[in-house]
């Protein structure tokens, strides 16, 4: 807010800066994203990258914002508070990639986790061939951590399906070659009988989270996970213990959904 000179003062207050889409319904996107962080300690500053229409059921028209806007956005965020880290969901097209490829590169410091939000459960593209391409060679390597899910994994890597983990592993390597991050292959769309989420690096072994299916549905859980290894390693957290923690409060948050038919976490 401003001073009493009129000039801009910063927020003290650690935040993280939530780069994504909405979602009328309150159920996924920047809603979930911001729910997420508080219930870190944190607080949240935004720039909103797609207003849409949806419901918990269907999803209707989507209005992407301008690129220029968006940056005008994160900038200004960065300006008035201490940003710790960065969550990036919805992007939309090209153009909003390199603008906020830009923002980023004069924050190096800034740990920033991508969710790549590039295609539907029927495999229907959110973000088109032109807008692929430039995540993957202005943005990825900007990035702490990339949180793919097998489908997501398989358009970055621009192979089919990984059909093990083995398979999954190598697409993930192929995204590290010109990053300095790391990629968490989420195992929601995996043709796995248990939750086999894997953290690959580029110079060390991959960490396996080994975890129960359970029978259960809640929309936003990926956003929900990415925003909380955000506010982890806003709050100093290692990478690893980040995700780790962030997988068990999603893990948490799915047993309060579960189905009266599914057994106990870790049975």
């Amino acid at each position: 807010m401003a001073g009493r000179h009129g000039r801009l003062e910063m927020n003290g207050e650690p935040h993280v800066l939530v780069v994504a889409g909405s979602d009328s319904s309150g159920g996924a996107g920047i809603v979930r994203d911001i729910e997420t962080i508080a219930a870190h300690g944190l607080r949240a500053c935004v720039a909103v990258t797609a207003v849409t229409v949806q419901t918990h059921r269907e999803a209707g028209a989507v209005e992407i914002m301008p690129p220029s806007l968006v940056a005008a956005q994160m900038r200004a965020a960065l300006a008035a508070n201490d940003v710790r880290a960065v969550k990036i969901g919805m992007l939309g097209m090209a153009r909003m990639v390199s603008e906020i490829a830009s923002v980023l590169r004069a924050r190096p410091d800034l740990p920033v986790v991508l969710d790549p939000v590039l295609v539907t459960s029927s495999g229907g593209r959110l973000l088109d061939e032109d807008g692929t391409a430039a995540l993957k060679q202005e943005l990825l390597p900007l990035c702490r951590l990339v949180t793919p899910n097998w489908l997501e994994l398989a358009v970055l890597a621009g192979r089919p399906a990984a059909r093990g983990p083995g398979q999954a592993i190598e697409q993930a390597g192929q995204l590290l070659a010109n990053g300095r991050g790391a990629v968490l292959v989420k195992a929601g769309h995996a043709p796995l009988e248990r939750a086999g989420d894997m953290l690959v690096f580029r110079d060390r072994p991959p960490v396996h989270f080994d975890a129960p299916r359970l029978d259960a549905a809640m929309r936003g859980s990926g956003c929900m996970l990415s925003s909380a290894v955000a506010a982890n390693l806003a709050g100093g957290f290692t990478l690893e213990d980040a995700v780790r923690a962030a997988k068990a409060r999603v893990f948490a948050a799915l047993w309060e959904n579960v189905r009266p038919t599914s057994t106990a976490p870790g049975s």
